[in-house]
């Protein structure tokens, strides 16, 4: 299928100013920043150690490891693995591309509600953007989820142009078809952005010759996406875990998605109705019509933000029938359509009462720092503590002392990984359960024998000193669950020194 050239009619433009430029770029790195600031506070957690472990290996093993589990991950392993060769592995390093990325977001989106609307509300939804609690939670996260949402972004903005220009070119379609590839490599849920895409090229008069083009380039992106689309099937039963969850709920549905507290939830929803029922009900006060659908050539911001928000939303929580593994995490990307209809809504209020916009703005940020300064605490991702682990065993163990830890819980909750995110503190100890290290497993972890199996044992002749590591669920006493403690005193151990309670493990001491 071969991309097509059109001509459109001339559109009244706002041009691309070197003044959208400079606020754009002046606005991604102030989100940056933003992101960026005390990154390195917070545990690393079980999915950014999947993100660690993966772009650790060398290629070809992870080339292996793709091949069974996290292949919809790949790309992004793939790019961590070149930068961590340079910039290496600590957590800022680590989290720095993710703060990087919601830059190029609210940069996206200055420029997008610039071409659509104007400066000022451009810059208001880019103020929006760079502090809403999504986009600085996954811009210190080392996960693919602030890529996709720069990617959808400047997508977006790609389509937009194309609507403005008068003629669109082979290569602008190019453009847009590689781009719209490239990001369903990165996170797979982005190819639902042909739906969103989709839903506003039906509400708008567009050239019978640009709907050919953008299906032309959708087919090419989605034709280069099949091979990733059917190894992710194949490995569907990876996060199926998730359907025991509920992640549709109303407190996810409502406050987890994008606001992170109630508070935000509250006053966020607020001004996103107050952005779509203000104008409406000014419109009937007034007696217009609604008439702008199917006469506009390119959206408005609340319509094109309405749908962003949505369409994703709406068929990822829908297909849960189907294959069931819907997380809040997934709609990260829907974060900046949020940021556009709260900066509309408090525009609307500014328009009713000028003091009613400036409360609502001002109400928001202050509801917001609280959640900010949290998302930058030592225990903020998922209540991890292997920095706190790792710096307790460092404290206390000597080389050549043995390591035990609980592989009883799901793979991204054990223990183990504190080892390899954080490894200082295990530096010359025996890994007495040991099977196969990650590097040559066919998954992104570990494989371990339990303590009672004969390998396990055999490493335990000459080891006079064990560490036991034992998970401890945040809704139990801190007591251990006897996964290791039993069989370690069979072989001889007792506890006769240390005990120590962190946030989430119990590190216990024991000597022949």
């Amino acid at each position: 299928m071969s991309l097509v050239a059109t001509r459109q009619a001339p559109l009244r433009a706002r041009p691309l100013t070197g003044s959208l430029w400079f606020v754009a770029t002046l606005a991604g790195l102030l989100s940056t920043l933003l992101a960026a600031a005390g990154s390195w506070i917070p545990s690393l957690w079980g999915d950014e150690a999947a993100s660690l472990l993966s772009a650790e290996r060398s290629l070809p093993s992870l080339a292996r490891m793709l091949g069974h589990v996290d292949a919809v991950h790949g790309a992004y392993y793939l790019g961590l693995h070149w930068w961590i060769s340079v910039f290496g592995t600590s957590p800022f390093a680590l989290r720095f591309p993710s703060a990087v990325a919601v830059g190029l977001t609210t940069a996206a989106v200055v420029v997008l509600v610039w071409r659509l609307d104007g400066r000022r509300l451009a810059v208001l939804a880019g103020a929006v953007c760079m502090i809403l609690p999504r986009v600085t939670y996954m811009g210190e996260e080392a996960r693919s989820y602030a890529f996709s949402a720069a990617v959808v972004a400047w997508l977006t903005v790609l389509l937009v142009e194309i609507l403005h220009r008068r003629e669109v070119g082979t290569g602008w379609w190019v453009g847009y078809a590689a781009l719209l590839a490239v990001g369903t490599y990165v996170f797979l849920y982005v190819a639902l952005f042909v739906a969103v895409h989709a839903v506003i090229l039906a509400t708008l008069r567009v050239r019978r010759a640009t709907l050919i083009g953008w299906a032309a380039a959708v087919a090419c992106a989605m034709l280069a996406a099949v091979p990733l689309g059917v190894v992710g099937l194949l490995e569907r039963n990876q996060i199926s875990y998730l359907a025991t969850t509920d992640q549709s709920s109303f407190e996810t549905m409502f406050r987890s998605l994008w606001f992170g507290s109630w508070w935000v939830a509250t006053v966020a929803w607020a001004l996103m109705v107050a952005a779509v029922c203000i104008p409406w009900m000014l419109r009937v006060r007034s007696g217009v019509r609604n008439t702008w659908m199917l006469t506009r050539s390119t959206p408005t911001p609340l319509a094109l933000a309405v749908a962003w928000l949505v369409v994703p939303t709406v068929i990822l929580v829908s297909a849960q029938a189907v294959i069931p593994g819907f997380t809040a995490r997934y709609v990260s990307f829907c974060a900046p359509a949020a940021a556009i209809l709260i900066a509309c809504g408090v525009r609307s209020l500014f328009r009713l009462r000028a003091w009613a916009g400036i409360t609502a703005g001002a109400l928001l940020l202050a509801l917001i720092v609280p959640v900010y300064v949290g998302q930058r605490t030592a225990y903020a991702k998922n209540d991890s503590d292997w920095a706190e682990l790792s710096a307790v065993v460092g404290a206390h163990a000597h080389p050549g002392d043995g390591v035990v830890f609980d592989e009883s819980v799901r793979p991204s909750r054990r223990p183990r990984l504190a080892m390899h995110t954080y490894p200082a503190g295990f530096a010359g100890l025996v890994d007495v359960t040991l099977q196969t290290p990650y590097q040559q497993n066919d998954t992104w972890h570990d494989a371990a024998y339990s303590v009672d199996q004969a390998d396990a044992r055999d490493r335990l002749e000459g080891v006079e000193r064990i560490w036991l590591i034992e998970y401890v669920d945040a809704e139990t006493p801190k007591q251990p669950d006897s996964w290791g403690l039993l069989p370690l005193e069979r072989e001889g151990f007792v506890q006769t020194g240390l005990r120590v309670a962190t946030h989430r493990e119990l590190v216990i001491e024991l000597t022949r």
